[in-house]
This record gives C-alpha cells, sequence and structure tokens, in this order.
C-alpha cells in the first residue's frame, strides 16, 4: 500500500501523520471527536530528536544570554547596584592584600615593593600580646554569642504569645528602635551613665547604700558592659526574622496541641521551636561565621588605658600598627588572619 501524507486508522478514526515527510514543518490537519484544528508537527513523525524539539538548546551560550538579557534587561538593571558595591568594597580591595606578603615601600608602590613572604604572619604569631589579643576576641565573641544568640529568639516567642495587639506592637517599635542608633552615640549614652559621679547608675547604687565605682575603668566589668549593651540595642531588630518565621507556623498544629491540653511552654517546646528550627539553624550558622569578626569602632570607643588588657582585639590592634605605626605590612598580616 502507498503511504500518502495522511494516513487514517480504522480502528480509532484518527489521522497519523507518515514517517516518510519531508524534513519540514508541515501543517497537518486532525481529525479527532468531529473537530478539526491545525498543529505543527516535525517532520520525522512522533519519535524526534531533543535538538529538534528544543533548537535553541543547541544555540550559542552568547546569544542564549543576550537574547535573556534583552527579556530581562529591567532584572539585571535592579541587580547592577549590588554588583557595584561588591566591585568597590569586597573585589578591588582584596588587591591590597598583597601587602600581607611584601616590605611596603611608598615609592615603589604595592606591586614594586619586594616580596617577603610570612615574614609578618610569623612575626605576629611569635608576638607577646597574640595570646592576649587572640583570648579577648574569641572571648567576647563567645560570649555575645552565649547571651545575645537566644535571647531575641525568647524575645520573640513571649512577643508571639502576648494578646493585646496594640501592647504587641508598640513593644516590638520601642525593642527595635535602639537598632538605628548610632554605635558612637551608644558609647556616649554608656559612659554617661556609668560615670562616677554624675552617672544614673552610681546614683542609684549610692541610693541603696552602696559605692560609686567607675565601671568602665574596671576590667572585669568591660565584657559585660559591651555585651549586654549589645543585647539591648540589637535584640529587638534581630528578633524580628524569629517573629517572621513564627507567623508561618500552622495555627491548626497550635490548636490540636490546646485540644490534647497542652500548656504555653509545651506548645512553644512541641510546635513553635520545631517550626522555627531551619530559620534558627540558618542564623547561628551566620554567629558562628562572624565570631572572630568583632566590630572595631564600639571596642575603641570604650577602651582606655585601664581597661586595656580585656578590650584590646586584633581589630583594634590592626589599626593601631597599621594607621598609628604606619606598619601597612604587618598590619595587613594581622587583619587577613582575623578575616
Amino acid at each position: 500500500m502507498l503511504l500518502t501524507p495522511l494516513n487514517k486508522n480504522l480502528r480509532t478514526g484518527r489521522t497519523a501523520v507518515s514517517p516518510r515527510l519531508p524534513l519540514m514543518f508541515k501543517k497537518v490537519l486532525i481529525h479527532e471527536r468531529g473537530c478539526t484544528s491545525v498543529k505543527k508537527l516535525p517532520a520525522t513523525g512522533a519519535i524526534t530528536k531533543n535538538k529538534n524539539l528544543h533548537p535553541e538548546l543547541v544555540r550559542p551560550l552568547r546569544l542564549r544570554l543576550i537574547d535573556d538579557f534583552k527579556k530581562n534587561w529591567i532584572l539585571y538593571l535592579m541587580i547592577l547596584p549590588v554588583l557595584i558595591y561588591f566591585i568597590v568594597f569586597a573585589y578591588t580591595p582584596m588587591s591590597g592584600v598583597v601587602l600581607a606578603f611584601k616590605d611596603f615601600k611608598v615609592k615603589l608602590g604595592i606591586f614594586g615593593s619586594p616580596w617577603v613572604g610570612l615574614k609578618y604572619f610569623e612575626r605576629f604569631f611569635g608576638s607577646f600580646n597574640f595570646g592576649m589579643l587572640l583570648k579577648n576576641t574569641i572571648g567576647i565573641s563567645l560570649y555575645s554569642l552565649l547571651i545575645g544568640f537566644p535571647i531575641p529568639i525568647v524575645f520573640a516567642l513571649l512577643l508571639n504569645y502576648l494578646r493585646l495587639k496594640h501592647l504587641k506592637k508598640t513593644l516590638q517599635m520601642v525593642s527595635y528602635a535602639p537598632y538605628f542608633i548610632s554605635t558612637v552615640v551608644i558609647c556616649g549614652m554608656i559612659a554617661i551613665f556609668m560615670d562616677k559621679n554624675t552617672g544614673i547608675l552610681n546614683q542609684i547604687i549610692v541610693a541603696l547604700g552602696g559605692e560609686s565605682q567607675d565601671f568602665l575603668s574596671k576590667p572585669e566589668y568591660f565584657k559585660s558592659i559591651y555585651v549586654w549593651s549589645g543585647v539591648w540595642q540589637t535584640a529587638g531588630y534581630s528578633a524580628i526574622i524569629y517573629i517572621a518565621a513564627l507567623s508561618g507556623v500552622s495555627p491548626e498544629l497550635k490548636e490540636a496541641a490546646i485540644v490534647d491540653g497542652a500548656s504555653r511552654l509545651q506548645r512553644i517546646w512541641h510546635v513553635d521551636l520545631p517550626a522555627i528550627r531551619p530559620t534558627v539553624v540558618t542564623m547561628l550558622i551566620f554567629a558562628c561565621g562572624n565570631m572572630i569578626n568583632i566590630g572595631f569602632d564600639k571596642v575603641y570607643l570604650m577602651q582606655n588605658s585601664m581597661n586595656a588588657s580585656v578590650s584590646e582585639v586584633i581589630s583594634t590592634f590592626v589599626y593601631k600598627v597599621g594607621i598609628t605605626n604606619a606598619d601597612y605590612g604587618f598590619s595587613t598580616a594581622a587583619g587577613l588572619f582575623q578575616s
């Protein structure tokens, strides 16, 4: 029997396409349930190669990127400021890292100065204050992590079970407002409140029969002042992400727990905390990743000659060696170790 482009199946009454059609796309009439529609079928019949079904997959990557840019140019425009930010402030300064391996000379420039290898790293690791710097940096970081990480979670859980909406919004606004206060202003407030003669804290101590103390000059108080003032400043703002995660907890689970007679603590332990566990783990990983990177500004503003034994960290050491003593190679090596 001679095959024609359209062969009718006597059993189903449908029209099939012959595999002997020429290598080109044709319009084929398909009669199905008394209706007629027009479709484009590949010339090779029902079985074709992927490159014929998706010819765009074999196009060069450059052409596909150009087409995607033309189609989604608004999205590329939106991400452009982020790319500029990271290029200017993250990738461009990386060229200065070579100072840690060179004996920098101003006349020769960064790339013209002679190489010294790991000289500055050996000098930093062998310095008499390396142990003190590492101990203070890790000590303050661990203290901040142990105190500052769980408090926002507890605060978010407490706000989540607060029934009065107006009080809840007020507490949330008041709690995250200190986050927007400058670090310089925070340190000024700490110095004023803890002043030995006129500080409100010492006035309360004296009124209760105690003796006024110069808290900022005593090394044993420095870490606690640093950590707890940071908790006051950032706890409300850090709780926002946990409040958002708690809002996604299924109400059916809470209702089922209430029906089963679970108390609030049991609901928090068995319903809320498991629901926000991925968020907590993610934030904990971020916090541990920045453990050794203590902010320079607050430590430096709270530091004085009396508490330097516990307040001297790697970031302040880098500033003093690099800016004050102009030892750029040594300070770059210390900063590179911290990062």
